[in-house]
């Protein structure tokens, strides 16, 4: 399997594990993994993912 192709199935797994928060959590998550420095929780929402 591709690099790329187990990413998406990486992130299809993911995204169906959280249930109902489905798309808030997942973009936070990635906007966790995105982001460097934070210095509060707004710093996350300033993120160009979400």
């Amino acid at each position: 399997m591709e690099p790329l192709a187990r990413l998406k199935a990486f992130h299809q797994a993911a995204y169906n594990s959280l249930y109902k928060a489905h798309d808030a959590t997942f973009e936070l998550t990635n906007a966790v993994m995105l982001i460097r420095k934070v210095y509060c929780l707004g710093n996350y929402f300033l993120c160009t993912v979400f």
